[in-house]
């Protein structure tokens, strides 16, 4: 469901790398058992999942290595994730992924003023495979063999690194659709070796479930329901405690604010549009524009909840509201993907994976 070409979530995994400090031993809710990681995936996978016994012993070894709670909802919710990302495929086909390919290297070229002659003529050399560039892109199936391609392209082709540089324009991989970047920025504990690049560990199953996981449930959250993770595996880590957040600054100030989580901007130092509605109420707060900047800052770790902006804001529109406002909510964010033709949202996919979490655990 993630795209590839989305800049703002390279940006947003590279913010949150930051948050990987928070990482401790998850501890079981009160009254829960645990329950054998690789038994259970066993049990709840579909029976037409090959090779059910590697992708067992992977996602137990993941949790495992990262500590986490070894509850029956924390493994159907890494199930529902990979389901709904990519039905059990360490490297899933895209369909249209040649046309998708082609497109952006045009749109890039346009943007340099190089024809699309000029690209045609250069992707004809033959490549470390053998075929030229041209032929895998007219071929090309999945993530992980685009991926490749660009990797091969950007080394060993000029016009390569005048269109891409060292950027690789596929930006998620592998069975959970995890950001490339994320993975890049999480690499402590991983318990396998990597022999080739980190990237390319993103396109295995091992690695792909390794890291997805990590980005669904390896932090601290206060949430009342794993519907809220699922949205922050789609929109970022807090994603749904700021967008709640955002909510009450709105009802304390009357600015109407897009609900997507971003408390801060991370492109530029210029105060973004949450930011300067927070600043109408400094005088309230009794804070400075800096003060303010550096709360809102911690809005990518759970220590946010604790500051005392967070509880004065909620005060103050509380108090104008005459109602308790909730401490989550789906961010209101459209999907955009070459990948994606219908008009989908984060909040659907954290609704669609919720329903196949549901599901696992009726099984």
């Amino acid at each position: 469901m993630k795209s590839y070409f989305r800049p703002g979530l390279l940006l947003a995994a590279l913010v949150l790398a930051g948050c990987g400090s928070q990482q401790t031993q998850q501890k079981l809710p009160a009254g829960v058992k645990p329950v054998d990681v690789a038994a259970t995936v066993r049990q709840k996978m579909p029976a037409s999942v090959k090779q059910r016994d590697a992708w067992a012993q992977d996602i137990a070894t993941a949790f495992a290595s990262q500590k986490l709670a070894a509850s029956e909802e924390n493994v159907c919710s890494v199930l529902a994730v990979a389901a709904q990302e990519s039905t059990y495929q360490s490297d899933p086909r895209v369909p249209g992924l040649s046309k998708i390919a082609w497109q952006e290297i045009y749109r890039r070229a346009g943007k340099l003023y190089v024809p699309e002659f000029v690209v045609r003529t250069a992707l004809s050399i033959t490549s470390p495979t053998g075929k030229s560039y041209a032929e895998r892109l007219d071929n090309v199936k999945s993530e992980g063999e685009l991926s490749a391609i660009f990797d091969d392209f950007i080394n060993m082709v000029p016009l390569g690194q005048k269109l891409f540089g060292s950027l690789n324009p596929v930006r998620t991989g592998g069975p959970m659709q995890v950001s490339i970047a994320f993975a890049e920025q999480h690499t402590s504990g991983y318990p396998w070796k990597i022999d080739g690049t980190v990237r390319q560990e993103v396109f295995t199953r091992r690695g792909g479930m390794w890291f997805g996981i990590y980005h669904l449930l390896n932090y601290p959250a206060n949430y009342s329901s794993p519907l809220y993770r699922f949205a922050d595996f789609n929109a970022g880590w807090y994603a749904s405690r700021n967008a709640a957040f955002q909510n009450a600054v709105s009802k304390a100030t009357g600015v109407k604010l897009a609900l997507d989580g971003d408390l801060v901007r991370y492109d530029t130092d210029e105060p973004g549009q949450t930011e300067l509605a927070v600043r109408k109420l400094s005088s309230s707060l009794n804070m400075s524009d800096s003060e303010i900047h550096n709360a809102l800052k911690k809005g990518d770790s759970l220590d946010f909840e604790k500051s005392r902006l967070y509880d004065a804001v909620y005060q103050i529109a509380e108090k104008r509201t005459g109602k308790r406002l909730a401490r989550e909510m789906l961010p209101g964010i459209t999907l955009e993907s070459p990948k994606i033709t219908r008009n989908l949202t984060t909040a659907w996919f954290a609704k669609r994976v919720d329903e196949r979490r549901a599901s696992c655990m009726q099984r």
